[in-house]
């Protein structure tokens, strides 16, 4: 790839993508639209003799000149000012994953869906892991596509967490196995309507061949009409906590049962699991699913269920004291996230929660604390309207707090013995925390000061 490319935005995606480009023989121009960054910094992430500009504040019509191709970071909107330059100019835009799909080799697995994304890629990774010898896990999970993608052979199996905003400027990317694990309100401040962002988190499969492999949940209306379109290529599986499915992978009591050409399989007792809540058996079975299709032996699959434990940030334990257990679900950053975090306790709730407004509604959310939620501390933009919210829907027990750590001084105080002391925010990061990891470690780093 020897051309001229503009890579948008100079964070994590950004810097791998604009690597990834110079690796492959190609001239990078660097571009944010932040003026206040420091271009020497910037630059100096890169060897002195690599061919990289960088370009801050105001995109001009000059500072394409040659410019064959932009790659778009996902957290960049497609209606961001600098976008109508390039429309102007006609260069097309890719996202990440499509330049990285481009330069990458082996088989790939593609997950997407609300909620769930990072607990079924980690455990499909580990799943790989105990059969293939090269795998790559990358995407929304931490390690950028780009970052792999020229470290991939053909025998290799990469597993890629995709958000919706990475999927808005794909091309010809084809994963061989693909699943959208559900799909619930979301990022609606950038995608406008509901139907854009279905279509957007639809959008997975339709480079899809015959002898590709779609996982789909048969509980979300949206996806089992999805998957009944007779335009899908893939071989469609489906899988159902909620259902006994004639074909697909489905929980019957406390068993995860495969039902294939008439036989039905008990696979799996969900109690030697090491994750809690139904959210959790059917990212398993998602996992178990996809890892199938891509040609794991059972056996592998499901030893490798039985030994995963919770990824941080995700209904993720942290300790134990005067009776008191504390949960760090900081990866819950919308309300369907919340309701399955607050169904998963197992103990009366005092639950921290607010953070950066994205447009979501909090009343399946506030309806779900269903007795449980003894007490809601309130932090960040959000408060007033999800305080406003809880006392429509009769919950009045309320309290807000100006930081992390006095809200979690605040549960310690008013935890009894047996309660459950939960940080899931139903809420983004931003604002008050650089992403939900920080605020899930800043939350971990004062329990533990208590």
């Amino acid at each position: 790839m020897s051309q001229k490319v503009i890579v948008a935005g100079t964070g994590k995606s950004g810097i791998a993508a604009a690597r990834l480009l110079l690796d492959m023989g190609g001239e990078v121009v660097l571009y944010d639209s932040n003026a206040a960054l420091d271009k020497g910094e910037i630059r100096g992430k890169f060897g002195q003799k690599e061919k990289i500009e960088v370009v801050l504040g105001v995109l001009k019509r000059t500072d394409l000149l040659g410019v064959e191709l932009c790659v778009i970071s996902p957290g960049i909107p497609l209606d961001a000012p600098f976008v109508s330059v390039l429309a102007d100019m006609k260069i097309p835009i890719w996202s990440e994953i499509q330049l990285a799909y481009q330069c990458a080799k082996g088989k790939l697995i593609a997950i997407t869906g609300t909620n769930g994304k990072t607990t079924t890629t980690a455990l499909t990774g580990e799943i790989m892991k105990s059969f293939y010898k090269d795998v790559h896990v990358v995407g929304n999970i931490g390690v950028p596509y780009t970052e792999e993608a020229l470290a991939t052979e053909d025998d290799s199996v990469t597993v890629a967490e995709v958000s919706s905003f990475q999927l808005e400027t794909i091309m010809d990317f084809r994963p061989n196995v693909s699943a959208i694990l559900n799909i619930t309100p979301d990022h609606l401040n950038r995608h406008k309507t509901m139907e854009c962002y279905i279509a957007v988190k639809e959008s997975i499969t339709m480079n899809q061949k015959k002898e590709d492999t779609c996982v789909l949940n048969y509980d979300d209306p949206v996806l089992r009409e999805f998957g009944k379109r007779k335009d899908l290529e893939p071989q469609v599986i489906f899988f159902s906590s909620r259902e006994t499915l004639e074909e697909g992978y489905y929980l019957d009591g406390d068993h995860i049962v495969r039902a294939h050409g008439g036989k039905k399989e008990k696979l799996l007792d969900v109690h030697e699991m090491q994750i809690l809540g139904r959210h959790n058996y059917e990212n398993a079975m998602a996992a178990i699913a996809m890892s199938a299709a891509a040609g794991v032996p059972m056996k592998n699959i499901l030893e490798a269920v039985k030994q995963f434990k919770a990824v941080e940030h995700r209904i993720e334990f942290v300790l134990e004291r005067a009776g008191v257990k504390y949960y760090n679900d900081s990866k819950g950053t919308n309300p369907d996230a919340a309701i399955q975090a607050v169904k998963a306790m197992p103990g009366p709730i005092l639950l921290i929660a607010g953070g950066y407004d994205k447009g979501s509604t909090y009343d399946e959310w506030i309806e779900s604390f269903d007795g449980k939620v003894k007490h809601l501390v309130l932090i960040g933009q959000t408060r007033e309207k999800i305080s406003q919210c809880a006392r429509e829907h009769g919950f009045k027990d309320i309290m807000y707090a100006e930081d992390m750590a006095e809200a979690v001084h605040v549960c310690a105080s008013y935890a009894d013995r047996g309660d459950c002391v939960l940080l899931s925010p139903a809420c983004a990061s931003w604002g008050m925390f650089k992403d939900y990891e920080e605020r899930g470690r800043i939350f971990k780093e004062c329990v533990r000061g208590l």
